[in-house]
Formats: structure tokens, C-alpha cells, sequence
């Protein structure tokens, strides 16, 4: 897997929700729609933490978990 590939492809899908999605690891959150941040924060073998809040947050949780999972990536969903 190509770390580089997941993170376009994880800021992209991000980019289609009006929602505010939020990457939280371990102090650190991260708006997952800036590429620069999730460079910097996104390594292998970390659990991170999804928070998602907006008009479209079902839809932006759920196509976030498939995008994570394709690459391998542990994330929780946080649900409110």
C-alpha cells in the first residue's frame, strides 16, 4: 500500500461531504480534507478516531470507513 495513495484518496472522498470530518490521533485532530495535515499524522499501525458532524454525516461516516479500510487503516467512527 502506498501511504501517498491513501491519503488523496482519503482527503478526496472527504472533500465530496459538506460535513466536518475530523481524524483524531492520539492529541492531535486533523481536518481530514487537508492533504498537508494527513501527511503529517497518518502513519501505519496507529488507531485513529473519525468524528464526523454536519448535514451529510451518514453518508461522509460510512464512505469514510470503506476508504480507511481499503488501505488498512484502523479507524472507530465515533457516533454521537
Amino acid at each position: 500500500m502506498s501511504n501517498n495513495a491513501a491519503i488523496v484518496e482519503i482527503s478526496q472522498t472527504a472533500s465530496q461531504f459538506t460535513s466536518s470530518i475530523v481524524l483524531q490521533a492520539e492529541s492531535k485532530y486533523i481536518d481530514v480534507k487537508s492533504i498537508l495535515g494527513l501527511f503529517t499524522t497518518l502513519v501505519g499501525g496507529h488507531a485513529y478516531e473519525l468524528h464526523v458532524h454536519g448535514p451529510d454525516a451518514e453518508a461522509a461516516k460510512q464512505a469514510m470507513a470503506d476508504v480507511f479500510a481499503k488501505h488498512n487503516l484502523n479507524v472507530t467512527v465515533i457516533t454521537d
